[in-house]
């Protein structure tokens, strides 16, 4: 799986903030990332951690033969794995160049510098020596892997400790660490290996390079140095030119860096061991830090807010009184109330619809409560037989107030009733002849 390209944007952004002396992650130009040691349980076993770039090294240690033409000295085996679970960029099984090219420093940086006594590993002259493997393993690709390899190889192998060796005529006994407490290897010095990128053809540099500041740079170089300023290893790569002057004050930075980098190594190495002689918990989950609720807690640091409270006091007083708003509230339903004028209605409910359905439901409550008056008000009926002609006969009391008395008609009376009101409706009244004399009248004058 190949990375994905940065965009030309981001590119310029970048570089933009490094030709500004700046850089993304709030760093100066020399500063390096946070950087944290922590063993295992097991000697010779450890995580170096440079911001968010992770390194495992793991070392161990078997007899075999020495070589013909160094029979008695043991050798040093350094191995860099370049797995896919740290960066989309590495592949499986082959290494890349870059990976070779890695390996390739890391070798020279420790084995070729004589950092470790190899004719200390050695058992018997031509039979059996040790053989010594650091096995670097990189867990999360986020920028410089070099600097942090070169600190966990060296630092594991500090660390680390071999079975003690009791050689008896031809017989050779390997005694336990529970026999016999193992026996550090000796380490010389401690090479320590500082990058640096370029960028502008040289013009700009910076120490320890995060993974954005690598896709962009022109080129880089590779000082490996230990603490008596001496260059182990140097390597320059990338279509660039530098001059001397470049070189010489990479070097002087570089012991600089070397130095606080090798002091922070020695009191991990001094803490582990002090850890391990008292008998105290130690280990990866020891070092892993505890997400508390507390862990993030901070001291309350005091501001002076006088200026800041006289500034706004006298904004208020220029401002002067402030009229407060009145506001309306409208009923647009039952059970609703708008607030403010001139909003639009969301109910999905017309105006007047509105208002007629309140009016309606208004009338249908009085009528309602004027019945229940009316029943409330006389609590027992009066029924009695009338005659035909009778109607409903109302009086008023000497409160005012009107009652309805309620009169049964027998069913022959209904009928006389009816039949009266329907021979008035066919007969003329009285009222309309006069009338009709009037307009003959009225013809007869006209002719």
């Amino acid at each position: 799986m190949k990375e994905v390209p940065i965009s030309t944007c981001e590119r310029e952004f970048i570089l933009k903030a490094i030709r500004d002396r700046k850089r993304i992650d709030g760093r100066q130009t020399y500063d390096y990332r946070r950087l944290k040691v922590s063993f295992g349980m097991e000697r010779g076993c450890c995580i170096v951690e440079l911001g968010d770039t992770k390194v495992l090294a793991q070392v161990s240690g078997k007899i075999e033969e020495p070589k013909k033409n160094r029979p008695t000295e043991g050798s040093i085996i350094i191995n860099l794995e370049l797995s896919p679970m740290a960066s989309p960029a590495f592949e499986p099984g082959r290494p890349t160049e870059s990976g070779i090219e890695m390996n390739r420093i890391l070798e020279r940086n420790i084995r070729d510098s004589r950092a470790v006594d190899t004719e200390s590993l050695c058992i018997v002259a031509g039979e059996k020596v040790w053989s010594i493997r650091a096995d670097v393993h990189v867990l999360n690709d986020e920028g410089n892997i070099m600097d942090a390899a070169s600190i966990a190889a060296i630092t594991a192998l500090a660390h680390f400790r071999r079975p003690d060796v009791t050689v008896m005529g031809e017989e050779v006994t390997i005694h336990s660490p529970e026999d016999r407490d193992p026996v550090p290897l000796s380490v010389h010095h401690m090479p320590v290996c500082v990058t640096f990128a370029f960028f502008d053809q040289g013009e700009f540099l910076l120490v320890d390079p995060n993974r954005l500041e690598e896709r962009v740079m022109d080129g880089r170089m590779v000082v490996g140095m230990n603490m008596h300023r001496e260059i182990c290893t140097l390597m320059m790569s990338g279509g660039m030119l530098l001059v001397k002057e470049q070189v010489l004050r990479c070097s002087q930075i570089a012991t600089v860096k070397v130095a606080e980098i090798i002091e922070l190594i020695q009191k991990a190495l001094d803490k582990d061991a002090q850890a391990r002689q008292a008998g105290d918990k130690c280990g990866f989950a020891e070092s892993v830090p505890a997400n508390k609720i507390t862990t993030n807690k901070k001291e309350p640091t005091l501001i002076d807010t006088t200026a800041a409270a006289q500034q706004a006091s006298q904004v208020i007083q220029e401002a002067g009184p402030v009229d407060k708003p009145m506001s309306n509230m409208i009923v647009q339903a039952p059970g609703t109330v708008q607030i403010g004028e001139g909003l639009v209605n969301t109910w999905q409910v017309d105006d007047e619809d509105m208002e007629s359905e309140e009016e309606e439901e208004s009338r249908k409550k009085s009528v309602t409560n004027g019945r229940e008056a009316v029943a409330t008000s006389k609590p027992t009926e009066r029924k009695r037989p009338v005659k035909a002609g009778e109607g409903i006969v109302s009086h008023a009391d000497d409160s005012g107030s009107e009652e309805e008395e309620k009169v049964m008609l027998y069913q022959g009376d209904a009928e006389m009733k009816s039949t009266e009101d329907s021979t008035a409706l066919q007969q003329p009244s009285n009222s309309d002849k006069p009338a009709k004399k009037k307009g003959k009248k009225k013809k007869a004058a006209q002719k």
